[in-house]
C-alpha cells in the first residue's frame, strides 16, 4: 500500500497533526519507507514544533521513529550506538553466539554521547599481559590507566 499526496499538517482533535482517517487506518500497523510517499508542501509549522516521537511501549518512547532491522548485515553495536544517539533504536541481530550478542549489547549500553561510561581500566601495577588480555577480551584498542582514586594517569594503546 502506498499513501500518495500530501498530508495536511494542521492540528487535529487527536493532537497528532495527522488527519484522523489516516491515523486510524495505520494505527495498528508498522510502515516502512517504501509504504509511504509524502510530497513536500507548504506548512506554517517549524521543524522544531513537530513531534515525531514514537511510543513502542507505555514506558519506551523513541525520539525518532526509526528502528533498525535485526539482520546480521545491518545491525551490530556500531549502528545501534549511532541510532541511540539520535533517539532511535538498534535491534542487535540473533545470528551471533549468545556471548557475542551480550558483548554487542554491552558496547551499546556503555556508550553515551561518544564517551564510554564506566570504562574498563587498569592500575599502574598491571602488566602488559594484563592490558593485552583486557583489550582482546573487550575488543578495544586502548585501556585507561588510573590510580587508586580513579584519576587518569594515561592511556595504554
Amino acid at each position: 500500500m502506498t499513501i500518495a499526496g500530501s498530508v495536511e499538517t494542521t492540528q487535529t482533535s487527536n493532537g497528532h497533526g495527522i488527519e484522523p482517517a489516516v491515523l486510524s487506518r495505520f494505527s495498528k500497523e508498522a510502515l516502512t519507507f517504501d509504504d509511504v510517499l509524502l510530497t513536500p508542501g507548504y506548512t506554517e509549522k517549524l521543524p522544531s514544533e513537530v513531534d515525531i516521537t514514537a511510543d513502542l511501549h507505555p514506558r519506551l518512547r523513541l525520539n525518532i521513529p526509526v528502528l533498525s532491522a535485526a539482520m546480521d548485515t545491518v545491525t551490530e553495536s556500531e549502528l545501534a550506538i549511532a541510532l541511540a544517539r539520535q533517539g532511535g533504536l538498534g535491534v542487535i541481530h540473533r545470528n551471533l553466539a549468545p556471548e557475542d550478542q551480550a558483548e554487542e549489547v554491552d558496547k551499546v549500553k556503555r556508550s553515551e554521547s561518544g564517551m564510554i561510561v564506566d570504562p574498563i581500566t587498569l592500575g599502574p601495577d598491571n602488566t602488559l599481559d594484563d592490558a593485552e588480555g583486557v583489550m582482546s577480551r573487550y575488543k578495544i584498542s586502548g585501556v585507561p590507566i588510573t590510580d587508586e582514586d580513579g584519576r587518569l594517569l594515561g592511556i595504554l594503546t
